[in-house]
């Protein structure tokens, strides 16, 4: 009898175990495209610290998205800013203000992909700087964290929080997933959302496993530049402060762990750590 119940608990646990705990080679070929979806000015770099850690200081921030190739299957990874900010000029006043160069319909259409031709996008949380593009897609499935979801959906919103850009899947237009742990995206292990609240109550971050290139984590607003990795900073707009603090322990333990790449999607000095668009990562 003992055994048999200790057969019942390791098969419950074996189902329960985590998308990431797949060390299964993926079947299909993955590759990993940088798209460029604009360039933000911080003009006071202190609302990215809540222990003013960087008074008086500004920069440029980059906004990264990512196609993801498998098999015959096509991916986004975060919409970038809006369009209406394309060709739009910098502002001296604010925190910040940003603009856009090239649309994401505009690059897709140089590798010969239409709008239609994404199956699915995942989006590491609801800011405007990762969902701009998003109405753009209405074909695709959507992937977003479930804490995300629950606020984007409910009646009495906070301010900070704009459904627009998710009105199509909101209002049962396309199909949606609200993701409340880690997400097999595949079920083969190659791409993996990772559940890391804090900067929103359902933020994500991806992990592509390549062939060649080997592991790439990429951190959503994780981190937003290098110095703010490296000394776990939190942002002051943040939702929730220790879950930030835990959040980037595991993503720190993942990519020691993975020996992987760590992409920091806002860090100018990152986008070189894949192949210049139109080449991909493999």
């Amino acid at each position: 009898m003992i055994w048999k119940a200790i057969a019942s608990a390791a098969a419950a646990l074996a189902l329960a175990a985590p998308a990431l705990a797949q060390d299964k080679p993926a079947a299909a070929k993955v590759s990993l495209t940088r798209l460029d979806c604009g360039t933000v000015r911080v003009n006071r770099l202190n609302a990215f610290s809540d222990t003013q850690a960087y008074p008086g200081q500004s920069r440029d921030l980059t906004v990264g998205c990512y196609l993801i190739r498998h098999g015959d299957q096509l991916m986004l990874w975060d919409l970038g800013l809006p369009t209406a900010l394309k060709g739009a000029a910098f502002t001296t006043t604010g925190d910040m203000s940003a603009t856009v160069r090239r649309s994401l319909v505009e690059q897709l259409a140089d590798l010969g992909i239409k709008p239609d031709d994404i199956d699915m996008v995942g989006v590491s949380h609801f800011h405007s700087d990762h969902v701009g593009q998003l109405p753009d897609f209405p074909a695709a499935k959507l992937y977003v964290g479930n804490g995300d979801w629950d606020m984007l959906t409910q009646s009495e919103r906070p301010a900070f929080v704009d459904p627009k850009p998710f009105a199509h899947w909101i209002g049962g237009g396309g199909s949606v997933e609200p993701v409340a742990r880690d997400k097999d995206i595949f079920g083969d292990g190659s791409v993996v959302m990772l559940d890391m609240p804090g900067h929103t109550p359902g933020h994500h971050t991806l992990l592509v496993r390549l062939a060649g290139m080997g592991p790439v984590l990429l951190s959503g607003d994780q981190a937003h530049f290098q110095e703010n990795y490296d000394s776990a900073g939190v942002p002051t707009f943040n939702t929730n402060r220790a879950d930030t603090l835990a959040s980037f322990d595991r993503f720190k333990a993942l990519a020691k762990n993975l020996k992987a790449t760590v992409i920091i999607q806002h860090e100018p000095r990152d986008v070189t750590k894949l192949p210049a668009f139109p080449k991909a990562a493999e």
